[in-house]
């Protein structure tokens, strides 16, 4: 006689997860080691920049003269951004922020993207993060004047277009905008 099949699926077997992959390297994250890393100063320009210049209403930095500009290009330090090392981490930034938007609100967003990117990145909070708003810009406007005074401007410029105005801070201060 021929015994009714059971249903039931065989019991699996549970095998433990790897603790490494094929070429050796950890799966998982392992214990802390006890010990120091080392961040360079341009590494952590880089990543107070990228945060800066990815939030929504900063149009550049600004700040510095001709010899800092001149420096920057070289690739000798960055204009706009001061990091302070030490015991406490600190940074300040000199920004240009697009015209027609709150600057309070475009300065809360840098602060909270600098703060979580260094976080992110180095597990460290920033102990002073300072903003100045150096000034506003507006983007390059299209216009199309018509008559040949106009197109004798053009013709005496070399051929390049109207340089977007830059909004200076005593325009901001007689706009009555109280931005510390």
């Amino acid at each position: 006689m021929i015994a009714a099949a059971s249903r039931s699926l065989p019991a699996r077997v549970r095998r433990p997860r790897p603790r490494e992959d094929a070429r050796g390297v950890p799966t998982h994250p392992t214990a802390p080691i006890p010990g120091r890393s080392l961040v360079t100063r341009r590494a952590l320009t880089d990543i107070v920049r990228t945060a800066t210049l990815g939030s929504y209403g900063v149009t550049g930095f600004a700040g510095g003269t001709w010899i800092d500009r001149l420096a920057e290009r070289a690739g000798l330090g960055p204009r706009g951004i001061r990091i302070g090392l030490g015991e406490e981490l600190t940074v300040d930034l000199d920004l240009t922020v697009a015209h027609g938007l709150p600057i309070a609100e475009v300065a809360r967003q840098v602060d909270s993207a600098v703060r979580y990117a260094i976080q992110r990145a180095l597990g460290r909070d920033v102990a002073r993060l300072t903003i100045h708003v150096e000034g506003l810009t507006t983007g390059p406007v299209e216009t199309r004047a018509a008559g040949p005074a106009a197109s004798a401007g053009r013709r005496r410029g070399g051929g390049r277009g109207p340089a977007a105005p830059t909004i200076a801070p005593d325009d901001l201060a007689a706009s009555g905008t109280d931005v510390a």
